[in-house]
């Protein structure tokens, strides 16, 4: 421990990333500075199912996370021996990857009698426009409002210290990401669909199909986007207008309702010092300039990852072990990985 009662490093952080389909490894020295990182894709293995094969992505997390994290360290230029920590994705998500993730983690920390921690994957997006140097504005003071949007989460977060998280607003029904992925399937757009979405958007016209917008105006920060994918369903089927124009008009809604979400939640938490943007539908323009309007109008700064760090990553991973390793925690290797885990279960932790 040093002064403070954080725990001092030895060396660097290895991060490890493999709660959905995405296996990733990084390297970060004590005091943030990205020393090596990689990002291996699925893509390939669940394209041909639409969607993300729990079991398929176990196997390929297996397969490919120790030659992975032996290439980062290699590329850092040290070996696991210089290691100072290891912190891995415990949760939340597909419970077979967790499990690669977490006993692989754990194996390099007893072979080498390194901390543990283990990583909330929402908490890893919510302190990654922390990471020393990342953002030009710089790192936000506590607090701030966290928009997560991914294929699996969508949710305002108000976060008010390490371990201090109050959910403000969730989804009531589907997670935004989800919601472009079957979008765009609906169109014919390869798997995974949001990127694919935008580019056909962009040549259309957002305001030639009516779309719903679920919620806009609505007191509030919960969000709804069944309403939005059966509209979608409906105007593909009727074939009145091109699939382009249904795409600008789906993506325009969106933004629409993440706006205005987001200024609702920026209302119901004052004090805070910027609205920070994480997860795979932040790499969306039209959502960063929708969600950029409404944070200047409330007179804070729109953070936001670089591209590479919207999506699943170990960057944010090895970063959540740091802060939480410089707050004096880390975990026992009994500690079990939990494909459910709730940001308020981090309160007491």
């Amino acid at each position: 421990m040093d002064a403070e009662g954080g725990i001092t490093l030895r060396g660097p952080v290895l991060g490890l990333e493999s709660s959905c389909d995405e296996t990733a490894a990084a390297v970060l020295a004590a005091d943030g500075r990205i020393l090596a990182e990689g990002v291996l894709s699925q893509e390939r293995e669940h394209a041909a199912f639409g969607g993300v094969v729990p079991e398929i992505a176990a196997r390929a997390h297996l397969a490919a996370l120790p030659g992975l994290a032996e290439r980062v360290l290699a590329r850092a230029g040290i070996g696991f021996a210089d290691l100072g920590a290891v912190a891995a994705t415990s949760g939340p998500g597909l419970i077979g990857g967790l499990i690669v993730g977490a006993c692989f983690g754990k194996g390099v920390a007893i072979a080498h009698g390194l901390p543990f921690v283990a990583v909330n994957h929402l908490e890893a997006h919510a302190l990654t426009a922390r990471l020393p140097g990342l953002l030009e504005r710089g790192a936000p003071s506590f607090p701030y409002l966290l928009l997560l949007v991914s294929g699996g989460h969508c949710q305002c977060v108000a976060v008010e210290g390490l371990g201090r998280y109050r959910r403000l607003g969730t989804t009531l029904d589907d997670a935004v990401g989800e919601a472009f992925d079957k979008a765009a399937k609906l169109m014919g757009l390869p798997w995974p669909g949001g990127p694919h979405l935008e580019r056909l958007a962009s040549q259309g016209d957002p305001g030639a199909v009516p779309l719903p917008r679920p919620l806009l105006g609505r007191p509030g920060c919960d969000f709804s986007f069944s309403g939005l994918k059966t509209a979608v369903a409906r105007a593909v089927a009727q074939g009145a207008a091109s699939h382009a124009d249904i795409a600008a008009g789906f993506q325009a809604a969106v933004a629409a309702v993440l706006a205005d979400r987001a200024r609702n939640a920026l209302a119901m938490l004052p004090e805070a010092t910027a609205l920070v943007v994480a997860g795979g539908v932040a790499a969306n323009q039209a959502v960063r300039a929708a969600l950029s309007g409404v944070a200047g109008m409330a007179g804070v700064p729109m953070l936001a990852p670089p591209l590479r760090l919207c999506t699943d990553n170990a960057v944010m991973v090895a970063w959540a072990g740091i802060e939480r390793l410089r707050a004096g925690l880390s975990d026992g290797l009994d500690h079990a990985p939990r494909p459910r885990w709730p940001l308020a279960d981090l309160a007491g932790a």
